[in-house]
């Protein structure tokens, strides 16, 4: 019988699965410990603030411990599996996935005794590190492994002892003394929210909480005044405990009626879209301008290529030729298809249209865009909208869509919105968005009749594009759509 070896035990850490991104929430694991995997198979399922995508593992193995639980919002760069390569067929799994997230203790690279810079470790300091001239690097810090019931073969070679350090001792040290820590320190979101808002470096605080995990009370003990010289050592017993009214006040702002409020916390897509609206919105001075058209004859149109045969099977309704007739538009006025670029004090014109369409999903609001779009024959685009908001209500739309946009169009009028004034999408320089088309009386021909009718509004960025060229914009986009027919003698 073999036994799992440190050589054959490989650490897969959260990759950047999109392009910026910091972290990602671990949403489902499809393996337990002692489950054998395959090289490519999907091993869990992550949220980032961009999308929801299956990671694979990119070697053959068995599953030793998952370093997080569902539900962990795990920074890029950090360990969340141990696979043993060499198949393991020798114990059971070093440990099972935490029932909440809990924290595993960093060890010296060099596998030296612990001291009390150090938490106190539940395993040894050998077990998730090597030495350097070993070529494994040590497992990054995080919620990880919790201490296994498990019964596992003893190591041979000298015992590594973990010094305790005394409650005491952690009350005087607690944000008064060296760092407790030299990696990154361990603590739950609340707790570094508490501790952001408390001034407190959690570099600086002793842990007292289980695999070294840094507590609530530890960074209230931080955020009190120090001890006075000379009585850290020997008045440790007597030193009394620091006055709760003094950090209280930070944190009442957590007491509230559930009853009458619902506190949802901001994540994922919702904390992506929330910095990237504050963003654009205070970045780009925007400009909103707004036309009201007769689109009768482009709803005759849309019927007519329903029962075209060359469009069969494929989704045909309004927002396919407005689409088509924005990227008209912008091929008659190149310039609105640009991007600013600060750094380099430069106005970045793109030779391409990425057309993004804003999607509203359970997720929240998603801008999956048509890569070249400018170049897609009118089947070719009315497939490539058809498989954007399809993978986009499953929610299976990747990073990848959702980056490089140049202009987008956010359709409000599906939910009965004559129009609105639309936040541009970072990066971008203009956005259409499309009112509810009703029937309205309208002057047609001389006459009043009940006509198709809604309204436009442009937004664009002031910094590049001048009230005249995004009236330009907006105006073909309106004759097109007012008279179909210039899909061909401009298109």
């Amino acid at each position: 019988m073999t036994t799992m070896t440190e050589a054959s035990v490989r650490e897969f850490k959260m990759p950047d699965v999109g392009e910026g991104l910091t972290e990602a929430e671990i949403l489902k694991w499809y393996v337990q410990p002692g489950d054998t995997v395959t090289d490519g198979q999907v091993v869990c399922e992550v949220e980032t603030a961009k999308a929801a995508v299956e990671l694979p593992i990119p070697y053959d193995g068995v599953v030793r411990a998952l370093h997080f639980p569902e539900g962990t919002t795990v920074d890029v760069g950090m360990s969340i599996i141990a696979v043993d390569v060499a198949g393991g067929t020798g114990g059971a799994p070093a440990a099972e996935v935490p029932a909440q997230a809990v924290a595993q203790a960093p060890a010296s690279p060099q596998a030296e005794p612990a001291t009390t810079e150090a938490p106190a470790a539940a395993a040894p300091a050998t077990e998730e590190t090597k030495s350097v001239g070993s070529g494994r690097q040590p497992v990054l810090v995080g919620y990880g492994v919790a201490a296994s019931s498990t019964k596992r073969r003893p190591r041979k070679g000298p015992e590594v002892t973990v010094a305790q350090v005394p409650d005491a001792v952690r009350t005087d040290l607690n944000g008064h003394g060296a760092p407790a820590v030299k990696e990154r320190p361990l603590a739950k979101p609340p707790v570094r929210k508490l501790a952001k808002d408390l001034g407190v470096d959690l570099a600086t605080v002793v842990p007292s909480g289980p695999d070294g995990i840094i507590t609530r009370e530890d960074v209230h003990a931080a955020a009190a005044p120090a001890a006075p010289a000379g009585t850290a050592t020997a008045s440790v017993p007597q030193v009394p405990q620091p006055a709760q009214p003094q950090v209280t006040a930070p944190v009442t702002a957590a007491s509230y009626d559930t009853a009458r409020e619902t506190r949802v916390p901001v994540k994922g897509v919702r904390k992506a879209t929330a910095a990237a609206m504050v963003g654009s919105a205070f970045t780009a001075p925007h400009v909103t301008e707004f036309v009201t058209i007769d689109v009768t004859r482009t709803l005759k149109l849309v019927e007519e290529l329903k029962q075209d045969k060359d469009m069969q099977g494929l989704r045909v309704n309004p927002l396919l030729l407005i689409a088509k007739a924005l990227l008209i538009a912008v091929k008659r006025n190149p310039e609105i298809n640009a991007s600013w670029d600060e750094a380099a004090q430069e106005i970045v014109v793109k030779h391409y249209v990425n057309l993004g369409i804003a999607a509203a999903t359970p997720r929240g609001l998603l801008v999956p865009n048509i890569k070249d779009a400018h170049a897609k024959t009118l089947p070719q685009l009315a497939e490539s909208l058809g498989e954007l908001v399809s993978t986009a209500r499953e929610g299976r739309t990747s990073p990848a869509a959702m980056q490089g946009g140049t202009v987008t169009i956010t359709n409000v009028g599906v939910f009965g919105v004559d129009t609105g004034t639309p936040i541009l999408n970072p990066g971008e320089s203009a956005i259409l968005a499309i009112g509810a088309i009703k029937l309205q009386p309208w002057v047609h021909k001389g006459k009043v009749k009940p006509r198709q009718v809604t309204t436009l509004a442009l937004s664009f960025d002031h910094r590049l594009v001048d009230g005249e060229l995004g009236s330009r914009v907006l105006a073909d986009v309106a004759a097109i759509l007012e008279q179909p027919k210039k899909l061909i003698t401009w298109g």
